[in-house]
């Protein structure tokens, strides 16, 4: 081996942080893009006075909130309320009405963060007269962002954002009719939480989550390298019923995924395919 393709002590650190991960939690990262992995560890080691990766390993291996702590840091929970309105404008326009030819609909939301967005899909169908009908299967890694989800309180800093994105997402109501304020909070309500599922599920090891009619996975695969995307793209392909709808990130395509020819564009402008076969 010549000297420029050997590892240095930083790279070898961060892998072996990375496989003691696995090991000891079954949380896999080793295929996550390693310039953000390793921005948000950097981040971490700096919030919590770590000088060295080697060190925080140490650390997360004999304390496990010491590694829940670092997962938070480590999974992507950057969500709102109707985030990219204009995609649940077309969602309503374009899935609804194939969803209501389906007497029961099974929807799954992966990498589902706090849950802003599981709500906001809930408000969605509840005013498409489809949530009676339906179950919202909400799965991420972090236990934390999960049980924050299942809550459904959420900052009254965000109302105004909220508000807007909803009314600009084809909204049929006023906003306020589907929570309540609570001092610097506000409380989802109940009615949306009824037909809602929470899971742990890990898009790098799990396996199939079977016979969906629609996948909502957003903003969360652009983290994945290319292999681990390609995974998962079969696993959603696999998940989803015959004539079922994926729906992505903006910043994300089926292009050049291996699955690709089993899907159809339903919308191209907002990453919504449906799948062929």
């Amino acid at each position: 081996m010549n000297e420029s393709s050997t590892p240095s002590i930083e790279d070898i650190e961060y892998k072996l942080l990375l496989e003691a991960i696995f090991q000891a939690y079954g949380y896999d990262f080793r295929a996550y893009t390693q310039a953000s992995l390793r921005r948000r560890i950097q981040h971490h080691m700096t919030m919590n006075t770590v000088d060295k990766v080697s060190t925080l390993q140490g650390r997360i291996l004999h304390d496990r909130r010491a590694f829940a702590s670092l997962l938070s840091d480590l999974t992507i929970n950057v969500t709102e309320m109707f985030r990219d309105p204009d995609f649940y404008r077309t969602f309503r326009e374009k899935v609804v009405p194939v969803l209501r030819t389906h007497p029961f609909l099974k929807i799954w939301h992966a990498g589902c963060a706090t849950g802003e967005e599981i709500y906001s899909m809930a408000i969605l169908l509840t005013e498409e007269g489809l949530y009676d009908r339906a179950h919202i299967y909400a799965t991420d890694i972090d236990h934390q962002v999960l049980e924050k989800a299942r809550r459904g309180i959420f900052p009254a800093s965000s109302l105004k954002k909220y508000t807007q994105n909803y009314q600009r997402s084809g909204g049929k109501s006023d906003f306020s009719d589907y929570y309540t304020a609570r001092y610097d909070n506000v409380i989802m309500d109940s009615g949306l939480k009824k037909n809602l599922v929470f899971a742990d599920h890990d898009l790098a090891t799990d396996q199939v989550f079977g016979e969906m009619q629609v996948i909502l996975c957003r903003n969360v695969l652009i983290y994945f390298n290319k292999n681990l995307q390609q995974r998962v793209f079969q696993l959603f392909h696999d998940s989803l019923d015959i004539g079922g709808t994926l729906c992505l990130g903006t910043k994300e395509s089926l292009r050049f995924a291996s699955c690709e020819g089993g899907f159809e564009p339903l919308d191209a402008q907002q990453r919504i395919y449906r799948k062929r076969h």
